[in-house]
């Protein structure tokens, strides 16, 4: 048991995000548990790449207005106080609204397999 002090926010990865998106590490995975929790502040039209969680994802907004979708379904919002869960494997992207930022707690149980950016053409049909 024991108090940790806060890391530093981190610039989300050019890999992983189209746009500016900062990371706040919360919880990392160790050699008890392979859990995983950070604060995640997308800018305006910020977004993942498509990507899917082995164990799923759990989002809880924040604050702002968000956008996801999971391949093949239709692009959802998000708004503070929601919970969005995503089931193991079942690849999707989130970010913000193209006119808001957007912050959420991320909550996964295990890696991450990154895809193909989402286009602006997938993203901008929720605009």
């Amino acid at each position: 048991m024991g108090t940790q002090p806060k890391k530093p926010t981190s610039k989300g990865p050019a890999e992983w995000f189209t746009g500016d998106v900062w990371i706040d590490r919360l919880v990392e995975p160790n050699d008890h548990s392979q859990l995983n929790v950070g604060a995640v502040h997308f800018t305006p039209g910020a977004r993942t790449a498509w990507h899917s969680h082995d164990g799923g994802q759990t989002l809880y907004v924040t604050e702002g207005k968000g956008l996801v979708q999971s391949r093949g379904e239709e692009i959802g919002e998000l708004r503070p106080g929601d919970v969005h869960l995503t089931p193991n494997g079942q690849e999707h992207w989130h970010g913000a609204a193209h006119d808001h930022f957007m912050t959420h707690i991320s909550i996964t149980q295990g890696p991450a397999t990154w895809g193909d950016h989402v286009t602006d053409d997938q993203y901008g049909r929720t605009a």
